[in-house]
């Protein structure tokens, strides 16, 4: 879901891993053995379908990296798959690199759709992906690959789906829509097809609060934006699905809808998930990944510094001007003491 991009203006085109994963319903949290050591060696990995994906606390587990001028005992090649046109996937994977690069190892991005994401970490090709939503969004992701992916934990945990108005339209909720179907057009912009967002409103949204007979056009995050934008500026009504965290709640007087019946499910955490054997080969680097957290106001100004001010075309030139003036962040990064 959630594939954000947005070139403004123009297109409105158009995010880890210890020893062990968030907690599971035996242990609450952490590794096997007590978890945070730091060390990157002696502590259970767990895959990501043995845990319970919706109790973790981001960063839990975090600690001093083991080699936070090197390399360690790590193999030095990593590939990050980063979902198309998902920002805070963005966002995460360009602090990533400039952290591991700056520590010696060389980093590379595999650009994919959300599925071919999964399954190439899956698959061994890709070594970790860090912008997996769980519990609800990914959960056939899950499903499917869950025994293969292993747990690096969460680094944010205010990830939410929503359907957005402007704010000065009528409704406030989404028991309102059926009741406003002229303010609208009776109809609901989309985003990608196979997205989780889309598959929430499909299954949950639209029968729950009785929209069946809106028209729910479906096609890609860039499209649906460009919508929205067409109507901010001509001062018409539009709803849209969309999600926190998002930049343009910021560039746009837009609201969320309340969800009385709760349809679009609770708060998701954001995980980062390695490939079958990751922490073995890489525990200097899964430490440090593991150790990341970014407040929903920290996510937000990379964000804005990335679409709004630079129109996505230059990811790592935002994410060096963000650091530019947070210059201790990647030293607690390292340290383990973000949070």
């Amino acid at each position: 879901m959630r594939k954000s991009t947005l070139t403004l203006v123009a297109g409105l085109a158009a995010s880890g891993l210890v020893l062990a994963g968030c907690g599971d319903d035996d242990n609450g949290g952490g590794s096997a053995d007590g978890g945070g050591s730091g060390d990157g060696a002696g502590a259970d990995v767990q895959t990501i379908g043995d845990v319970d994906s919706g109790s973790c606390d981001p960063a839990e587990g975090d600690a001093e990296i083991p080699d936070a001028e090197g390399t360690g005992d790590d193999e030095t090649s990593l590939t990050i798959g980063v979902f198309t046109g998902w920002d805070e996937n963005y966002v995460v994977a360009e602090l990533a690199k400039v952290a591991l690069e700056e520590q010696g190892y060389t980093v590379e991005f595999e650009e994919l759709e959300a599925g071919p994401a999964y399954t190439g970490v899956a698959d061994g090709d890709i070594d970790v992906i860090m912008d997996a939503w769980l519990p609800n969004t990914h959960a056939d992701y899950v499903e499917q690959f869950g025994d293969d992916l292993e747990d690096g934990g969460c680094w944010f945990d205010e990830g939410f789906l929503t359907i957005a108005v402007n704010a000065d339209s009528p409704a406030q909720s989404l028991a309102d829509l059926a009741g406003e179907a002229d303010a609208y057009g009776s109809r609901l912009v989309g985003i990608e097809p196979g997205a989780g967002l889309t598959n929430a409103t499909q299954n949950e949204v639209i029968p729950t609060y009785g929209l069946e007979d809106w028209e729910f056009p479906t096609s890609s995050s860039p499209a649906m934006l460009a919508e929205l934008d067409s109507a901010m500026a001509s001062g018409d009504n539009i709803a849209v699905t969309l999600w926190h965290p998002h930049w343009a709640y910021a560039a746009y007087d837009i609201r969320d809808l309340e969800d009385p019946e709760g349809s679009l499910g609770e708060a998701e955490r954001l995980y980062s998930l390695g490939r079958p054997g990751f922490h073995e080969e890489f525990p200097n680097a899964a430490q440090l990944i593991r150790n990341l957290y970014l407040s929903n106001d920290q996510l937000l100004e990379i964000e804005d510094l990335m679409v709004v001010q630079n129109n996505r075309e230059d990811n790592a030139g935002a994410v060096a001007q963000w650091l530019d003036a947070n210059p201790d962040f990647v030293a607690n990064w390292r340290a383990g003491t973000l949070t």
